[in-house]
């Protein structure tokens, strides 16, 4: 991958950082660019709680000294930072390219602010396939036959015993087949994320870092797009 990349995956990471106050309950997601969110993190020293998507993330953070503990006794988030396969315009997400999504999306809608780093290759003009899945087991055949077109991946099982696949389909409306898919039953989760979720989106771009905020317009309407819209664009 291009140097410029990883540069900018470690600037979002680096800015999210400061987005952290001492005394915080933080959600830490899954990725490349987590992974640089994390040493900066560990060196600012903050007494903080953190639950984690992955085991990967919270063997990491562990290494570094940061505090992570399950995510069973926390009902509430002060903020959560994670990265993103796509985002569109709108603040619609694609995630889960690591298979961690339900865990992911589990963490961002108990956060209070949810913040998204990127580097700008995760910029899109809308939103495509593949979109990331997870399945049960039991009744898979079944499953698949209902999600058509869809593919397994071939990893191993999510840490929640799930099947990881991807739909291959068109993405004509997010929101519609979002819908779609939670009305499927045998699907545990799928790497759909509504701008609803999203607070903040900090993409890089060269050496700057573009913040743009995602305002909650009509909160309580589902998953439609109409909900949010986008207050504004800075660099920082």
């Amino acid at each position: 991958m291009a140097q410029g990349v990883e540069d900018e995956k470690r600037l979002a990471g680096e800015t999210a950082a400061e987005l952290v106050e001492d005394g915080m309950t933080v959600g830490l997601g899954t990725g490349s660019t987590v992974a640089y969110l994390l040493p900066v993190l560990a060196r600012r020293n903050l007494s903080l709680r953190c639950v984690a998507t992955s085991q990967r993330t919270a063997d990491a953070a562990r290494s570094l000294g940061i505090l992570v503990e399950a995510f069973v006794g926390i009902d509430r988030l002060d903020i959560a930072i994670d990265g993103a396969d796509q985002i569109a315009p709108d603040g619609w997400l694609v995630k889960g390219g690591g298979g961690a999504h339900t865990r992911e999306k589990l963490v961002a809608v108990t956060s209070e602010r949810f913040v998204v780093i990127a580097d700008s290759t995760k910029l899109v003009e809308r939103i495509h396939q593949p979109i990331p899945l997870e399945l049960f087991s039991f009744g898979l055949a079944s499953t698949l036959r209902r999600l058509t077109p869809t593919t397994l991946r071939g990893l191993p099982p999510s840490p929640d015993g799930g099947v990881i696949a991807d739909f291959t389909g068109e993405v004509d409306d997010p929101a519609a087949l979002a819908n779609r898919f939670e009305a499927t039953p045998g699907l545990v989760e799928h790497g759909l994320f509504p701008c609803e979720f999203v607070d903040t989106i900090l993409v890089a771009r060269g050496s700057d870092v573009a913040v743009r905020v995602i305002r909650h317009v009509a909160r309580g309407s589902g998953s439609s797009a109409k909900a949010c819209r986008r207050e504004c664009d800075r660099d920082v």
